[in-house]
């Protein structure tokens, strides 16, 4: 019996309008850079198709925990099995209506599954495949595993960054490679090549690598070093925390503060403050940096972090508070730009609270800010409504649903 296509069905939830509104992503990653990457492209809008991995057959992705999942806005879930025929070319279906592909396999596994660049592009030649990869697709160490710390390391940007009391290279708190290096990345690419095919028509493959990122993030210290052969390092430059007027320092309650007073006026402003005055013209000068820094740690330590905050802060001295991350998610500024937003979850899921805050779409131009949003459920599937929006009947789909292609 020949398998008719049902009537047509309703797409994807879209996004909420904005920049990339009508554009379709189907991302095969869970978790790491392009899941980043695939937030944000959702936040300006696009249409994102998350394709997992169907239970119990094959290694299983990481899953990640409820608040990632309501970050993630805009999106619809649904597992494929892409080793079996059938699900390959359900996949195939899904692509025929996609913009972007979005990966993070090792680099050789698309192609092993029959998904690689070429596969895409017979069935749509103006789809972008991006593939992200810790350290690219070449080179020797693209087989590499690794994680966020692994491609700071490699990239400089341990080795730049102050030392923790050992002496050893510290282990940030944010995972910068991810979020900025491999995510940001990598929707800056999609960007760019989106506006590419408008004009050419054609698809592209682009080679993100997270490390290549991270590069891009230090290259200030390594075109340094390429550029006079200096040794770049903690304590080398302004930004490493060679002079006094950029560093941290303890206020008398314990907290701490941030000083970047990089130009002369706001140093000149900030040690009369602190009745500092007699260093006013000895900001760089690498003779009495420990002198200085001893004397605004003497200053600094005879008030409270939030009483030089209500005397420094808008003074035109560059001194911020070191804020907490519970701090953060109660901070005034961030509030009043309407940085949170109100997350709701099903109250059947046990351990997930029916409602809490998350951080909204911040970025610049990004729709839906300050609007509440639902959390998503990494055990919800909305694949008989992406495969029927897909042009799959309705019989196609119960026979992929018996064989267990589609969970």
């Amino acid at each position: 019996m020949t398998d008719r296509p049902d009537p047509p069905a309703a797409a994807p939830p879209p996004g909420p309008g904005g920049p990339l509104a009508g554009v379709t992503v189907l991302d095969l990653a869970t978790v790491g850079p392009a899941a980043r990457c695939t937030r944000v492209l959702a936040d300006y809008g696009a249409t994102v198709v998350k394709v997992g991995a169907v239970p119990g057959r094959g290694a299983q992705p990481i899953r990640p925990p409820f608040y990632a999942y309501s970050g993630a806005r805009h999106l619809s879930h649904l597992a494929l099995d892409l080793k079996d025929p059938d699900g390959r070319a359900a996949f195939f279906d899904l692509v025929r209506t996609a913009d972007v592909v979005v990966e993070s396999f090792r680099p050789g596994v698309c192609d092993r599954l029959g998904i690689g660049f070429a596969d895409l592009t017979a069935v749509n030649p103006r789809v972008i495949l991006c593939s992200t990869s810790g350290y690219g697709q070449d080179g020797p160490r693209a087989a590499w595993a690794g994680h966020d710390l692994n491609y700071l390391a490699v990239g400089g940007f341990l080795a730049s960054t102050g030392p923790r009391a050992d002496g050893g290279p510290p282990v940030p708190g944010a995972t910068v490679a991810d979020a900025a290096a491999g995510g940001l990345h990598a929707a800056l690419a999609i960007l760019c090549a989106l506006h590419g095919r408008g004009a050419e028509g054609r698809g592209a493959h682009l080679d993100v690598s997270i490390a290549d990122g991270v590069l891009w993030l230090t290259s200030l210290a390594v075109d340094e070093h390429l550029a006079t052969g200096a040794e770049v390092g903690p304590g080398t430059s302004m930004v490493t925390g060679r002079y006094a007027c950029y560093d941290t320092y303890r206020a008398g309650d314990g907290r701490w503060l941030a000083v970047g007073a990089i130009e002369p006026k706001f140093w000149a402003n900030l040690c009369r403050r602190l009745g500092c005055e007699r260093w006013v013209d000895r900001q760089l000068d690498d003779a009495v940096q420990d002198e200085v820094r001893a004397d605004l740690r003497a200053a600094f330590a005879t008030r409270g972090r939030d009483e030089w905050i209500e005397a420094l802060g808008g003074a035109d001295t560059c001194v911020s508070p070191v804020l907490t991350v519970a701090e953060v998610a109660d901070d005034a500024q961030f509030r009043a730009r309407g940085a949170f937003v109100e997350a709701t979850a099903d109250p059947s899921r046990e351990g997930v609270p029916e409602r809490f805050r998350q951080v909204g779409p911040v970025l610049a131009g990004m729709a839906g800010r300050g609007r509440p949003v639902a959390a998503g459920d990494p055990g919800h599937s909305d694949a008989d409504e992406v495969l029927a929006a897909a042009g799959l009947g309705s019989e196609r789909r119960a026979a992929l649903l018996t064989k267990g292609v589609v969970a």
